[in-house]
């Protein structure tokens, strides 16, 4: 199949923000009256499935934040070393997010809901025990199992909202994707202040959001079935390995500055800077809800100017930011923080919609390697690294090396190149 690369000039510029805004097109949707959302079932709101799961993905994704924010906690109480707290992020990147294309097959071979509508409970229930855990080995084990939880809603929920006739398509995956980065950057957040509410030893109680979410996807279950994902045939993810290939590597580069501010940014502002707990949870938050609301911008910068134009925008002001807020104090500092998530995390439905248009037939599958198997690569590999790294040469000397990653998004985004020819699945290659 031909590759045509960019041209480099205004006409391919304007080519680039058209094709996006056709191939969205070539997305499979429902009717505007109902959706199809599995087999045999109809949602006669669409609007209401695909706000009831943009909550769902804030939730867990909330929990998912709250790992990182309960680090300092676990250090002080447990005597961790960073070492340990990078295999603690590193696994539950890797229960979170690597296994998420596994769930999507599960959940095909089943053909059942449950994943989706019981996973907010139990990553709560699961995660917010972290504080009442004895030793390391028992962190390890709730780490591995409410990550699994998390993993567990992406797949099913995703396809959902691609499925769906709501708003256009990169509108409904910004509202759906940056929903999950909004519940990253309020966990931090929300266990700083439910620290000074609820003693670390009833911290369980914490779950009851994940609680009433549950209950809430139950009743619009009794409404709509949630989309299962497709059997996977390989020969449509086949005939677009290259550019499929592409975007996770661009989405691993991105995600290894972001998975390690998750886990470390408390611990660096905490143990370097001499920040309170509370006081480096909420930079985090800082952090993460500027790119949450990058995020949102970022789909809709895509229909106006093209995807590959924002993904340069997002690479090449990422790196300077950061830097400056390392390099930099007092309010300054935080502006570059918050304008480094920023950009950072505009692409985030950028990455995803431009790898479902390449292959809509397998939306949930593409969805899970970039959304949750890039991810998850990033942050079971790099974090541990991290940790081990802080250990020998201090978080200070380690975090200015976190900024060539986007730099080098850079080069990776130059060979992507515009679908030109139809694939024979349902896609462009």
């Amino acid at each position: 199949m031909r590759n045509v690369p960019e041209a480099g000039n205004s006409a391919s510029n304007a080519r680039d923000s058209s094709s996006w805004q056709m191939r969205a097109t070539t997305i499979p949707r429902a009717g505007p009256t109902s959706t199809h959302l599995g087999t045999g079932w109809e949602a006669p709101r669409p609007w209401l499935v695909v706000w009831a799961l943009a909550l769902g993905h804030f939730t867990v994704d909330l929990y998912s934040g709250a790992v990182g924010a309960l680090q300092p906690f676990l250090v002080e109480r447990l005597g961790l070393s960073l070492t340990q707290v990078g295999l603690i992020g590193g696994l539950f990147a890797f229960a979170s997010s690597v296994c998420q294309p596994l769930f999507g097959l599960v959940a095909d071979r089943l053909r059942t809901p449950v994943f989706v509508v019981l996973a907010p409970f139990v990553a709560g229930v699961l995660i917010s025990s972290l504080p009442l855990a004895p030793g390391f080995e028992v962190v390890l084990i709730l780490a591995a199992i409410g990550g699994s939880a998390v993993a567990a809603f992406h797949p099913q929920a995703s396809a959902s909202v691609a499925a769906s006739g709501y708003l256009g398509h990169g509108s409904r995956m910004a509202l759906f994707l940056s929903s999950g980065t909004l519940g990253l950057s309020v966990g931090p957040t929300y266990v700083s202040l439910a620290s000074k509410i609820v003693p670390l030893e009833q911290f369980y109680q914490v779950a009851l959001p994940g609680a009433l979410v549950t209950a809430l996807l139950m009743v619009v279950r009794s409404g709509a079935r949630m989309a299962v994902p497709e059997r996977v045939s390989w020969e449509p993810l086949r005939a677009s390995a290259r550019p499929i290939a592409l975007l996770s590597l661009l989405v691993v580069l991105r995600s290894v500055l972001q998975t390690s501010m998750g886990q470390f940014l408390p611990l660096y502002l905490h143990l370097e800077r001499g920040l309170s707990i509370s006081e480096a949870n909420y930079a985090l938050t800082l952090f993460m809800g500027a790119g949450a609301i990058g995020g949102f911008t970022g789909g809709w910068l895509a229909d106006r100017i093209g995807p590959r134009r924002v993904i340069r925008v997002s690479m090449a002001t990422t790196v300077p930011l950061f830097l400056l807020f390392l390099m930099t104090k007092g309010l300054l500092s935080f502006v570059c923080l918050a304008l480094s998530g920023f950009f950072l995390l505009l692409t985030i439905p950028v990455m995803v919609v431009m790898a479902q248009q390449r292959v809509p037939t397998h939306a949930a599958t593409v969805a899970a390697l970039t959304m949750g198997f890039a991810w998850g690569t990033a942050g079971m590999v790099f974090v541990p690294m991290v940790g081990w790294a802080a250990d020998r040469w201090t978080l200070a000397k380690v975090f200015p090396m976190l900024g060539a990653f986007p730099a080098l998004g850079l080069i990776i985004e130059s060979r992507l190149t515009e679908p030109k020819e139809q694939n024979p699945y349902g896609g462009r290659t």
